[in-house]
């Protein structure tokens, strides 16, 4: 079963027991109580309530876990020992990338900064399909790897509305088959 169908039933079951919870109160709202059923449903909501919060919080450390722990965030501060290093500046309204030919292959790090205000720096393959993406900010520099697998021309664009010449702002890398120049 894939992933996306387990977590719309997880999602209809819960529903569900939302609506049989709202039925039965609606059952027990015109029935008089005395004062012992009232603590006694009183705690009965207060421990459902505690395991709900409980079960919620699980599911969601899990589930967080589960959908990021394999995010490929490289550590921002420590040297990466790519074998390719690409630096890359953003500014209004272009790229600065240095080199812009890499090898297919291997893992290239990109280490990329703003000279003014955020970019959204983005590499789209040959087809057209994204293969990565970071933030490019002043005064920080984001690392991010990724290997290229296919010789081409890779296009870099910006994600982020950065004033009125955003979206011109693209340039290319050139990925060349590995040890061709």
């Amino acid at each position: 079963m894939i992933f996306q169908n387990v977590v719309w039933t997880l999602v209809l079951v819960g529903m569900g027991l939302v609506a049989v919870g709202f039925i039965y109160v609606v059952a027990q709202a015109g029935k008089p109580a005395d004062e012992v059923a009232t603590r006694k449903s009183t705690h009965t909501a207060h421990v459902l309530q505690a395991w709900l919060f409980a079960v919620l919080l699980v599911g969601f450390v899990a589930g967080s876990w589960a959908t990021l722990h394999r995010f490929p965030i490289p550590p921002q501060h420590a040297e990466l020992g790519a074998p390719q290093v690409v630096e890359v500046v953003g500014r209004q309204w272009s790229w600065q990338i240095t080199p812009d030919t890499v090898q297919a292959g291997s893992t290239v790090e990109f280490r990329v900064t703003s000279a003014d205000v955020n970019h959204g720096f983005a590499i789209y393959a040959p087809d057209g399909r994204i293969v990565a993406q970071t933030q490019a900010m002043p005064g920080f520099t984001n690392k991010l790897l990724y290997a290229f697998r296919q010789p081409g021309t890779y296009t870099v664009q910006c994600l982020e509305y950065c004033g009125l010449a955003h979206a011109p702002m693209r340039t290319t890398i050139q990925v060349v088959a590995p040890g061709g120049k």
